[in-house]
Order: C-alpha cells, then sequence, then structure tokens
C-alpha cells in the first residue's frame, strides 16, 4: 500500500502525487481514498461524477490546476492519514480504557512480549537503514518492473460500488416530506388555537396524542432521506484474490451458531444450519464453524457427531452440482423442478442416493430427541462408560470438541474438510453468564485461541444459508481496500420460510429490512439486527477505523453539536491538537491507538505492549491476546500446537471476564436482551460504519414464529430490550456525544429504536378516544371551517403520497405496507404496553416479569399454526379495545337514529375514527376467532365480562327513550289551568 509514506492510487497502483500548489492531490474530501489525477479525470470523462468508497460528488474543479483548493485541513489530514496507515499487522486504533504501568523490562515478564518488542524494534531499524531515497526511486525502479507490478485492469476495479438512487425518485420523496412536516406545523396550530370546550379532556389527550405521533414519525422518516442501493462483483472478487497458479488470499471467516435448549430448538433445525455453512462455495480452509451448546446438552453433542459423519457425503455432493440451498432439509422440499439446469446424467442417481442417506440421518436424530426425552435419574453417560460432564446444567466445566478440520477426517472422496467445533462455555453457580452476548463473546475467544479469521459471521441455530456465495458478497466489501477499512460489520436481510403469502402478522419485517435499512445504508450503516452479519474481528475488540485518530479520554464532554454536526473544514492546528491529545490518552490506556506505534520512542512503545495493560482489557491469556495483535488471522507463531485446546478451555471459563472491558467496551455488548443494537451502536459510536448488502438471492433463510401469541411475545422481547437500553447509559439520546463521529441522522434512527416501544402509551388512548366520542356524544375536533377541512386534507393526501413514493424506491408492496402499519397497532396496544411496565419495574424495582405463552394445539394443514391461539396475557389490551369500539359503533347508531338527520353528520367522523380502529386491529380479531371450532376459554370468559360492563353502561345511557327535559315540563304544567 505505502512506499516511503507515498500513497499509492487505489486505481493505477501509481503514486498519487501532487496538484498545482505542491500539495498532495485529494479526489475526494470526504473519506480522503487515494487516486491519482490522471484517474480522477478519466471517471470524470467517464461520468462516474461520485466517490466509489463513500457515495459523496467528486469536486470537478480539481481538474483546473491552481483554480480550486482543497479546504484548509485536506492536506494535513491526508498526510496524517497516510502516515498512520498500515504498519505491518499492527495498524490499529483503539478506544481509551484504564491505565497500568508497564513493566516489561522486568526480567519475569513473558518472552512473548519481549519477542515481539524485539521484532518491533528489529523492523523499525531495518526500515531506517533500508528506506530508499524517494529521489532515487525511479532510478533504482525499471519501469518494465513497475509494468510487472501493476495489478491488472480486473484487479484494480472496485469490488462493490454504490448506486444512489435517480433523482426523479429521490426529489418528489424528499419534497413530499419537507411539504408534510410544513403541513404537520399549520395542523398542530390550528388544534391547539381551537380547543373543544365542550370535552376539553378529550381534546387534550387527543392533542398529546398527536404530537407524540408526529416526533415519532420524524424519527422514523429523516433516518430514510438518503437511501441507497449497492453492487457487489463476485468476478472481480475471485481475479483478484484467487489466481489461477497462486495461493488463495481470500480472508478466512469463523462462523458462530448459537443454540440453548435441544427440545425447544430442534437439533434437525440447527443441523441444517451447520450443514449449509459446511458446504459453503469458499475455500475449505477458510472456513470454520464453531457451535455453542449454552445449555451443555448430550442431545446436541450427540447430533454433531451424526452431522458430521454426514457432512462427509453431503459437502461433495453439494459443491459438484451445485445445489442451492445446500440445507438438506430445505433442499429437499423445493416444490420446484430439481432437473432444471443440470446437466450430468448421474445427477438424478446420486440425487436420490443422497435423499436416502439424508432420510436415514433424520432416522437417527429423531432417536436421539426421543431418547433425551427423559433423562435418566443417574444422569447421561457417554459411549466411554464416563458420565457427561454437562448432566448439571448450571454447573459444568467448560466442553470444546473439534469434529472436522485437522483432524484427519476427509469427505468420502478424499477432499479436505472445513472445520467444526462443539463449545460449551463453563457454568458455575454465582457467576452472571450473559445469556447469548456472554455466549457469543466466549465463541470470539475460543475462535482466537484455535483458528482467529479476521471475519466472523454470527447466525441464530435456525437460519440456515441460502445462497452459498453469501460470504464471498460480503468479502466483495470487506477486502474492497476502497471501502472495507472502516466497516465494522456486514448485515444482510432476514429472510423467512413457512410463512403464508398474506403475512397476516408481518412476519417477514418487510418494511424494515427493504425501506428502512437501505435509508441507513445511505447515513452511517444499518443497525445490527442479531443474525446474518458479517464482522471484522477487530471492531469486536473496541479498536476503532484505521482512519480515524483515537478518541480523548475527556471527548465525552464535547459539544452536541461538534458531535452531531461534524465541521468539514477543521483547521490543521485543531487536528493536530487533536492527534497528540489522543496519543497521550493512549499512553494511558489499556487500548492503544497501535497505528502509530511506529512514532513512539523505545519507552514509550514498550508500554504500548505492556502486557499487564492487555490483560486488564482483553483477560489472563496471552495467547488471545496475542491473537488481536494480527489483523490478518492466523494463529501466533510463538504458539504450541498441542497448548492450544488447553488455552481455549481457559478463554471459556466462567470467570475469565471479571475485572475485564468484556462486555462493557469488548465484544458483545451487556446490559440489554437485545445485545445486537447495543453492540451495533457502540461501534457506530467509535467511528465505523456498516454496510447493508441485498443480493438477489437471499443469502439466509430463517423460520419466523407465525402464531399471533408467538409473534407478539417475540415483539415483547424486543421492545423490552429497547427500554432497557433507554435506561441505562448507553442511551443515544446521551451517549456518544463525545468525537463527533455518530452522524445526526444515525443518532435520530438509534434514538428510534429504543423510544418506539413509549408509542403504546399515547397509542392505546387514541384507540380508546373513538369508542368515548361514540358513547358520550362528544368529539376531539371542532366544527370545521373550511381552512381546517383543507389542513386535514392536506395531511391525509400527504401520508399517502409519502407511503407511495416509498414504495416506488424501495420496490416493497403495498399489501406489505399495510400489514406493517397494522402490526404497528397491534404491536403497539399488547406487546410494547407491557414492555414499558416491564421495563420500569425490572430496571428501577428490579422485579422481573414474565409474559408466558402456554402450549398449542396441533394442526396438520399448511400454516396451520397461523390459525391457532396461545392464550397470553398479551392478548387482553387488544381484545377489550376492538369490543370497546364495537359497542361504541353500535351506541353511535342507535343515538344517531334516534335523534334524527341532524345527527349523522357529526356521526360520520367518530365512526370514520373507530373503524380506522378496528381495521388496524383486524388481523388480532381474525387470528384471534382463527380455524378451530372453539376459542380458548379464557378470552369467552373475558368477552363475556367486557360485553356486561358495556351493558351496564348501554343501560345508563338508554339511547332509544327520548330524553325529558323537565323545565319544559315544568313550563306546560303552569301554562295549563288546573
Amino acid at each position: 500500500m505505502m512506499e516511503s509514506g507515498v500513497p499509492i492510487c487505489h486505481a493505477c497502483g501509481e503514486q498519487v502525487g501532487q496538484n498545482a500548489n505542491g500539495e498532495q492531490f485529494v479526489a475526494c474530501h470526504e473519506c480522503n481514498f487515494p487516486m491519482c489525477k490522471s484517474c480522477f479525470e478519466y471517471e470524470i470523462k467517464e461520468g462516474r461524477k461520485v466517490c466509489l468508497r463513500c457515495g459523496s460528488p467528486y469536486n470537478e474543479n480539481l481538474l483546473d490546476d491552481g483554480e480550486a483548493k482543497a479546504p484548509g485541513n485536506q492536506s494535513t489530514m491526508a498526510s496524517d492519514l497516510n502516515n498512520s496507515q498500515d504498519v505491518g499487522i499492527h495498524a490499529r486504533h483503539i478506544s481509551s480504557v484504564s491505565t497500568v504501568d508497564s513493566e516489561m523490562n522486568d526480567e519475569s515478564g513473558n518472552p512473548i512480549w519481549k519477542n515481539r518488542v524485539e521484532s518491533w524494534k528489529d523492523k523499525k531499524n531495518k526500515k531506517k537503514k533500508h528506506a530508499p531515497k524517494p529521489e532515487k526511486e525511479p532510478a533504482e525502479i525499471p519501469s518494465e518492473q513497475q509494468m510487472e507490478e501493476k495489478p491488472s485492469s480486473d484487479a484494480a476495479e472496485p469490488l462493490s460500488i454504490v448506486i444512489p438512487l435517480s433523482r426523479n425518485k429521490l426529489t418528489p420523496y424528499r419534497t413530499v416530506i419537507i411539504m408534510r412536516l410544513i403541513i404537520l406545523g399549520l395542523f398542530f396550530h390550528y388544534r391547539i388555537t381551537n380547543p373543544v370546550d365542550s370535552a376539553y379532556g378529550l381534546w387534550l389527550t387527543s392533542v398529546i396524542c398527536e404530537i407524540w405521533f408526529a416526533f415519532s414519525w420524524v424519527l422514523d422518516q429523516f433516518p430514510k432521506w438518503c437511501p441507497v442501493n449497492r453492487e457487489t462483483y463476485i468476478d472481480r472478487l475471485s481475479a483478484r484474490y484467487e489466481r489461477e497458479g497462486e495461493p488463495n488470499q481470500l480472508a478466512a471467516v469463523d462462523f458462530f451458531v448459537s443454540t440453548v435448549d435441544p427440545l425447544k430448538e430442534p437439533p434437525l433445525i440447527t443441523a441444517n444450519t451447520v450443514l449449509s455453512i459446511l458446504a459453503l462455495d469458499y475455500p475449505v480452509d477458510k472456513v470454520s464453524c464453531y457451535v455453542s451448546d449454552d445449555g451443555a446438552a448430550m442431545l446436541t453433542f450427540e447430533s454433531l457427531v451424526e452431522t458430521a459423519d454426514f457432512a462427509r457425503k453431503w459437502i461433495p455432493f453439494c459443491k459438484k452440482f451445485s445445489i442451492e440451498p445446500r440445507a438438506p432439509e430445505f433442499y429437499f422440499s423445493q416444490k420446484i423442478d430439481y432437473l432444471k439446469d443440470k446437466v450430468q446424467p448421474s445427477f438424478v442417481k446420486e440425487r436420490r442416493a443422497m435423499k436416502r442417506d439424508y432420510e436415514e440421518y433424520k432416522v437417527r436424530i429423531n432417536a436421539l430427541v426421543a431418547k433425551a426425552q427423559k433423562t435418566p435419574e443417574e444422569g447421561w453417560t457417554m459411549q466411554d462408560g464416563t458420565p457427561w460432564p454437562g448432566n448439571n446444567t448450571r454447573d459444568h466445566p467448560g466442553m470444546i470438541q473439534v469434529f472436522l478440520g485437522n483432524t484427519g477426517a476427509r469427505d468420502v472422496e478424499g477432499n479436505e474438510l472445513p472445520r467444526l467445533v462443539y463449545v460449551s462455555r463453563e457454568k458455575r453457580p454465582g457467576y452472571q453468564h450473559h445469556k447469548k452476548a456472554g455466549a457469543e463473546n466466549a465463541l470470539v475467544r475460543v475462535s482466537a485461541v484455535l483458528t482467529n479469521a479476521p471475519f466472523i459471521l454470527n447466525l441464530d441455530c435456525d437460519h440456515y444459508v441460502n445462497n452459498s456465495k453469501a460470504v464471498r458478497e460480503a468479502m466483495c466489501i470487506l477486502m474492497d481496500p476502497q471501502v472495507g477499512r472502516d466497516v465494522c460489520f456486514v448485515q444482510f436481510p432476514q429472510r423467512f420460510d413457512g410463512i403464508d403469502k398474506s403475512d397476516r402478522y408481518a412476519n417477514r419485517n418487510v418494511v424494515f429490512f427493504d425501506v428502512n435499512m437501505k435509508g441507513l445504508d445511505g447515513i452511517q450503516g444499518p443497525v445490527y439486527v442479531g443474525t446474518g452479519c458479517v464482522f471484522n474481528r477487530q471492531a469486536l475488540y473496541g479498536y476503532g477505523p484505521p482512519s480515524m485518530p483515537s478518541l480523548p479520554k475527556n471527548s465525552s464532554s464535547s459539544s452536541c453539536f461538534s458531535c452531531c454536526c461534524p465541521s468539514k473544514k477543521k483547521p490543521a492546528k485543531d487536528l493536530a491538537e487533536v492527534y497528540r491529545e489522543a496519543k497521550q490518552e493512549d499512553l494511558n490506556s489499556a487500548i492503544f491507538n497501535l497505528t502509530e506505534i511506529d512514532n513512539y520512542d523505545e519507552y514509550e512503545r514498550s508500554m504500548l505492549i505492556s502486557q499487564m495493560s492487555f490483560e486488564k482489557t482483553f483477560g489472563l491469556s496471552s495467547v488471545f491476546i496475542e491473537s488481536t495483535l494480527m489483523a490478518n488471522g492466523g494463529v501466533p507463531e510463538s504458539v504450541n500446537p498441542s497448548t492450544l485446546i488447553k488455552e481455549a478451555i481457559h478463554v471459556i471459563g466462567c470467570s475469565y471476564e471479571e475485572k475485564t472491558e468484556w462486555g462493557k467496551e469488548i465484544g458483545w455488548i451487556y446490559g440489554s436482551i437485545t445485545e445486537d443494537i447495543l453492540s451495533g451502536f457502540k461501534m457506530h459510536c467509535r467511528g465505523w460504519r456498516s454496510i447493508y448488502c441485498m443480493p438477489l438471492r437471499p443469502a439466509f433463510k430463517g423460520s419466523a414464529p407465525i402464531n399471533l401469541s408467538d409473534r407478539l411475545h417475540q415483539v415483547l422481547r424486543w421492545a423490552l430490550g429497547s427500554v432497557e437500553i433507554f435506561l441505562s447509559r448507553h442511551c443515544p439520546l446521551w451517549y456518544g456525544y463525545g468525537g463527533g463521529r455518530l452522524k445526526w441522522l444515525q443518532r435520530l434512527a438509534y434514538v428510534n429504536t429504543i423510544v418506539y416501544p413509549f408509542t403504546s402509551l399515547p397509542l392505546i388512548a387514541y384507540c380508546t378516544l373513538p369508542a368515548i366520542c361514540l358513547l358520550t356524544g362528544k368529539f376531539i375536533i371542532p366544527t370545521l371551517s373550511n381552512l381546517a377541512s383543507m389542513l386535514f386534507l392536506g395531511l391525509f393526501i400527504s401520508i399517502i403520497v409519502t407511503a407511495v413514493l416509498e414504495l416506488r424506491w424501495s420496490g416493497v408492496s403495498i399489501e406489505d405496507l399495510w400489514r406493517n402499519e397494522q402490526f404497528w397497532v397491534i404491536g403497539g396496544v399488547s406487546a410494547h404496553l407491557f414492555a414499558v411496565f416491564q421495563g420500569f419495574l425490572k430496571m428501577l424495582a428490579g422485579i422481573d416479569t414474565n409474559f408466558t405463552v402456554t402450549a398449542k394445539g396441533a394442526d396438520d394443514t399448511e400454516f396451520g399454526e397461523l390459525y391457532l391461539v396461545k392464550w397470553t396475557t398479551l392478548l387482553i389490551p387488544p381484545t377489550t379495545l376492538i369490543i370497546l369500539n364495537i359497542v361504541g359503533v353500535v351506541a353511535g347508531f342507535s343515538d344517531a337514529l334516534n335523534k334524527g338527520y341532524e345527527a349523522w353528520g357529526p356521526l360520520f367522523g367518530k365512526v370514520f375514527f373507530a373503524f380506522w380502529v378496528i381495521l388496524h386491529l383486524y388481523p388480532f380479531l381474525k387470528g384471534l376467532m382463527g380455524r378451530q371450532n372453539r376459542t380458548p376459554t379464557i378470552v369467552v370468559l373475558w368477552s363475556i365480562l367486557l360485553a356486561s360492563v358495556f351493558s351496564l353502561v348501554w343501560v345508563k345511557i338508554n339511547p332509544f327513550v327520548s330524553k325529558v327535559d323537565s323545565s319544559a315540563v315544568a313550563q306546560t304544567c303552569i301554562s295549563i289551568d288546573c
């Protein structure tokens, strides 16, 4: 990348050169990626006027020498960034933590660290001694040799590009958003200045709810201001890193699969996920699959034994015939022509044999499951007669078993197999294990000791690889020198099987994955959603992106304005001060800015690699600490391979994380059951960006809880995690302002992810208002004037037009948008409401309340589970709202029939309001009734109770009996001459 400190153009491989002012030429002043002036002119001539790395428009005036000057800080920034580029495998930027003094000069120090200090000293001295002078460089390198060293045209091309949306789609969309914002302002001016005196309480409640809805809309809408699409080029990736006759240079990937209870998460589903990973279209020596069994179940272990044996047949079959998907259960269940595009005559015969082998494999797995239904009194026993170490799931040692890989096992054709590793971390009473986040962090450490791939891909046990080239898609971004350096993770959308076409309960989350995430990709990147994500391992270690200086320790006191609106024109003096402050803080921290290591003197350098400092951050494992310094992965050469398993057992001990930064600054972050949102947020606050990758064939597919009760329970868990983050120190409202690395719109998106459960409070009040208005004869809106009618009509039209334009650029169907809108109301008045109260009880009072779901009945029809009802407390609020609004509509019509013609006008607005609620809750009502012959007894009882209450109210109102005016009667009596 660098020669004598001079940057090299990423397009042609030549030196970038200087502009007319004698300063280094900078093509893009946003990301500063190196490009020479010749390649810049070619890009402009070809019509590519945006930066391929960050998507920012080029300044075409740069072609006119001397006319355009870069901002004052650009040359300084470019030189600083280039001086801080790759320093071997140690180039890093890391967040600041506490410090301890170096003890490297002590004779009892670890020899690994002493050897590393010496190697860095030798490297530094060699650079000083043998560095060629810039003036003599052209004479020392012949032109023929320069031509040979230049990369080919295929290898020089970008591996991925940003495709901005066309202006005819994006400009109207933004215009309507601004117009809707203006109309909202006029609407609230009218609502506030025109109170309803006869129903002041109802009017005030409605206005407060509407203001919150407008605020919620802003949080949801504006992060979608800059949606983008991306395109990846797998063929270019192969041309650059898989050249014929040369070693394969694709980066290795460690896969994480997490499971807890094999009785709730069937082993066959987990096995299919593992098989789809092992059969990937990727070099086998670059793939390692780690299965975390956090329940220490012997059933999971034995099923992996069977899976490893079946993989020896399945993997060569997949690669020989290029089948998709490579999860056998889903491949054999496809209702398509499996002979399409197959040309080998042996395919039918081998497929039939493979299907028979798979059926036999399923029988063996099912036999293990049947055996595990009843645990023996003395506990499980392994084949050699020794007790299973995990018989006590809360008190057992750490367990690791390597099934495939370097164990000597090969497939039926004699080829090498990917590595498959079973991991069950140690559990002891009295230790906090942090559930899934803790299990993932244990996998980070054990994988670093055994394989240490530079990238990590994590999957839930029910998410299989649907596209065998998915990892290559991610590598087109992560291994692209133009964009990959600052990318902490590549997130794929979640797609699901087993859902009916109507998607009654919005299980597919199409609006979120195809609209919101595309919008975030145009800012700082999508949020991490827990599965289907490829991480840069260094980002998980708490390091910052290489292109930025380290954050000063006191950066949290920086102003909010400097964070959310970072200035693009920053004086060079200020930038230099930032570097000096960052360097000084790094000397007093446990995580260091290793990119600047060559700029320190010998004593400072020894402090930077202090073993005690690293141990305070990463834990007491010299092998693991050594691996964190290896940017390109691989096991450290100084480690004895025979001791790796012992070291791996050590790093998954339950006490390993004590007094370290694990779960605080490193790895998956603790403190919320939605650790995915929190972990991604921390990375974005450090300055990393993420990328959204949407290949034509979905990369991964999973199983969604299609039952209404299960869906509400899932939404409850997500909402509860958001409330926990809101009440924690990591709340986006006040966390991460120091350094200005989280963009304004990105912060709005994260605020939206943690405040949306609170919308349940105004939503349930707003859904109750129509029934109250119908039962009392009052309304929340006064008699409409012409201006007010225009405002209401304009607001209604702007909502529709915004949705239509959003559908236009995203490709989402109107049915998906409507389903999302419906479930927003259903989840808001049920799961989100319970999450708010449960979150406050848990975080403030320490009371943990669980709204569990009962067992369900069976149904053999397709999608039969969709129409079943499991009783849960979450069903009460929406059931009450439906009955309340239905009773209100009946009462309103009966009252209008009693009063006459003049009552029908005001009734229309009230009934329209009530029907809005009923239509949004209709999928809930349909799911509640279901296909069953009977509704759950508890629902019937609640319905009878509520009906009785409203019947009493009905008798009190008595709309069919004319009201008698007592004053009129008295006047009549006086006029009568008795």
